[in-house]
């Protein structure tokens, strides 16, 4: 079996997509080395020093841009598998060619901009993804990381169940109570952390619903405000956009800027550290394909608080303290519990730790490998 996989999102791996395609070739290079992997670099990367041993590298040419991201998927990437004659095509990511010269596997994380009409605002984002929706439709089956997401996808791109198939994702080896956990005062240093905090960790656009956490905020901080203040992390947008509200300002209108830190972008080898030193991890999220930093957090031994909305209670299970959506008192509430009630704490960290074991990027890359070649007979 030869396979050729979309390379777009490789230099990137803080993104979803990014994290999705490097978890998966290396996994599937560990469980079937005897299944040749060939990845399909776009225009003006070079293959990739951190490439697995046996993985083979397409370098391309083409227009940089949006533009230029449209034709590698669906012009590009179809000529660069027929020339490397690949049995088989995966785009890890929704991005997929409307033609494809070999049965073609589409990984879809999600699908915000149909689910959230903010995010397919415009004449182009709507041509996009009327593309990629029409594409989808021409995929030999289709991938995605929750049921949450599988009965969305069957609902909105309209195509039968039985041709997707959900693949969980996992957290890394990194993401562990104790391993490497050495490091953990020194990241404190780095980033200035204070002795108890809350911590966020992640996007800021407007599924990822921020301000309920803030406003949660109003009533955790008149009791712990001071000693445990809320740390949010993640690369700030230009803040006062539809899809990005301006949370600072919205801060400060809630008069709590006094106890809530910003860090900024957070490098990928301290995240373990980040979990392991919060005292409760909050993740306000209403909308998400998977929801992976509520497992990492869980993982790494951390009590999470998140909404009960989309894939989330799907992931967490019981390992987490889930609470109804929008609902700032009751997520300060289960914040102000964890912190102040040790044996909640103690029983909801051992249950995020048992929860997290049922996750494994093996599992990811064998249920793969499956649909490959369940594919591949027809």
């Amino acid at each position: 079996m030869h396979v050729a996989l979309n390379g777009w999102f490789w230099s990137q791996p803080y993104t979803g997509s990014g994290q999705v395609v490097r978890r998966l070739v290396a996994m599937l290079r560990r469980i079937a080395p005897e299944v040749r992997l060939t990845l399909v670099l776009p225009p003006g990367q070079p293959v990739p020093d951190d490439l697995p041993e046996g993985v083979q590298a397409v370098t391309t040419r083409g227009p940089g841009g949006n533009l230029g991201k449209v034709w590698f998927e669906q012009r590009t990437f179809p000529a660069a598998v027929a020339a490397c004659g690949a049995d088989l095509a995966h785009v890890p990511y929704w991005g997929p060619p409307l033609s494809s010269p070999v049965p073609l596997v589409t990984s879809v994380l999600d699908v915000i901009p149909l689910a959230i009409p903010e995010y397919s605002q415009g004449f182009g984002p709507r041509l996009y993804a009327s593309l990629v929706r029409a594409a989808a439709r021409g995929s030999a089956h289709i991938l995605t990381l929750s049921e949450a997401a599988k009965a969305d996808i069957v609902r909105l791109l309209d195509v039968p169940a039985e041709s997707v198939t959900v693949t969980y994702l996992a957290a890394d080896e990194a993401y562990h109570p104790k391993l490497g956990a050495e490091r953990d005062e020194a990241v404190r240093a780095k980033y200035d952390l204070p002795d108890q905090f809350v911590l966020y960790l992640g996007g800021f656009d407007l599924r990822k619903q921020v301000n309920q956490l803030l406003l949660a905020y109003t009533y955790v901080g008149q009791a712990e405000g001071d000693q445990i203040p809320l740390v949010i992390a993640g690369k700030e947008p230009a803040w006062g956009t539809p899809i990005f509200p301006d949370l600072r300002t919205y801060a400060e209108e809630l008069k709590i800027s006094d106890y809530v830190r910003w860090i900024g972008p957070v490098d990928e080898a301290d995240k373990p550290s980040l979990y392991r030193l919060a005292d409760v991890f909050a993740y306000p999220s209403v909308y998400e394909g998977f929801g992976l930093p509520v497992l990492e957090a869980m993982a790494c031994g951390t009590p999470v608080v998140a909404n009960e909305s989309s894939s989330i209670p799907e992931v967490a299970g019981d390992g987490a303290y889930l609470v109804r959506e929008g609902d700032a008192r009751a997520m300060a509430g289960a914040i102000i519990a964890l912190l102040l009630q040790k044996p909640l704490r103690e029983s909801l960290v051992n249950q995020g730790l048992a929860r997290a074991t049922h996750f494994s990027w093996r599992k990811t890359a064998k249920e793969t490998l499956a649909v490959y070649e369940r594919v591949l007979k027809g």
